[in-house]
């Protein structure tokens, strides 16, 4: 979206891997999870002489002058260093989220820990897995425990009548748009508020169309043949949850009669999303001079830069973390390039209108 002729495009990538007329012939422009995969892993290789992988940060500290130390660790040997910079991007991603009360364990994960865990099961032929979402990620993990583990009873717990289907009509799309990020900053709060609840349904709990159509099948065909695997359990929320040694035990609550029903399921995997992570122990004594809204987040200018008072002359920018200010996009892959390249324009603008405090 930023430079379509970049060497890091998916269209180079197709190219480099001798793919490109085979992804043509697909006839479809929606590349598999393992494709996309190889992608980001092919184009993260390219820029290894840039980047330290293995190396976790600790602290970002100011100093006296225009610049931040920051400082990481070597997860291999646990040696430290500190690097000087005038500006600093925080791309912490985002935590995975359970229900209060679940506490995760050998046989209660989150969607997070499923391929992992799921290769702990294996030769053990669990009776029933249990899974709790309505979104996309529970209905994937849904799929994968029950193809993958043929013997068990797949459990899909969820509170809505059915899983509901993911709008990618093309006017919904364009709540993508990069253009869209500057319309949604200026906008007024109650305007952003009414966005995000009109399009949610664009990226979360929700199911693409065709995934949902697939598990009908599965279960239809279950229903046919007589040995249902695939259950739905819907208009349903999990109340509780206890382990044994051997088991977990999940209490299923009914949304329209109340009724109880105890699962006794080998493991349970909570697909329930995740929220964007806390930078607040990495900035330490930063913090403070970090100006935040009434809800106690980040206020974020147009450029992605956090908003300090005036002891800080550094650049503190954050890339993900924004959904509050700059709309949807903020959580997504569609805009990260145009999202980087504006962060870019702005460090460098900054420091040609600031050249004595940055020469320091």
């Amino acid at each position: 979206m930023r430079n379509p002729v970049s060497a890091y495009g998916f269209v180079s990538y197709l190219h480099s891997r001798n793919r490109l007329v085979d992804f043509i012939n697909h006839k479809t422009l929606f590349p598999t999870r393992v494709e996309f995969h190889d992608y980001l892993s092919w184009a993260a290789d390219g820029m290894r002489h840039a980047v330290r992988y293995g190396h976790e940060v600790v602290a970002v500290r100011q100093t006296g002058d225009a610049h931040v130390e920051v400082e990481s660790r070597d997860a291999a040997t646990g040696r430290t260093t500190t690097v000087r910079a005038r500006n600093v991007v925080f791309g912490v991603g985002l935590s995975p989220v359970v229900p209060e009360g679940v506490t995760r364990s050998a046989r209660v994960w989150h969607s997070s820990d499923l391929l992992h865990r799921a290769t702990d099961l294996a030769g053990t032929e669990p009776r029933r897995l249990v899974v709790v979402g309505a979104g996309q990620s529970a209905a994937e993990c849904a799929d994968y425990l029950h193809g993958t583990f043929p013997g068990a009873e797949v459990c899909a717990v969820f509170s809505r009548y059915g899983y509901s289907p993911a709008d990618d009509s093309p006017y919904a799309n364009r709540i993508f748009d990069p253009d869209a990020v500057g319309e949604f900053f200026s906008a007024d709060e109650d305007v952003k508020a009414k966005l995000m609840a009109y399009h949610r349904n664009t990226n979360y709990a929700v199911v693409d169309l065709e995934l949902i159509e697939e598990l009908y099948r599965k279960e239809y065909l279950e229903k046919v043949r007589g040995e249902q695997r695939l259950r739905i359990v819907n208009a349903a929320k999990v109340v509780g949850v206890a382990e044994t040694s051997e088991e977990v035990l999940v209490r299923v609550r009914s949304l329209l009669d109340g009724a109880s029903e105890l699962l006794s399921a080998d493991a349970v995997v909570f697909a329930t999303g995740y929220e964007p992570a806390d930078i607040r122990p990495l900035l330490g004594d930063l913090d403070e001079h970090c100006v935040r809204d009434e809800q106690g987040l980040p206020v974020v200018e147009r450029d992605y830069r956090m908003r300090t008072d005036r002891t800080v002359h550094c650049g503190l920018y954050l890339q993900g973390g924004t959904e509050h200010s700059h709309g949807i996009t903020s959580s997504l892959l569609s805009n990260v390039a145009v999202r980087g390249g504006e962060i870019l324009t702005s460090v460098l603008e900054r420091r040609a209108a600031a050249p004595t405090l940055l020469a320091a």
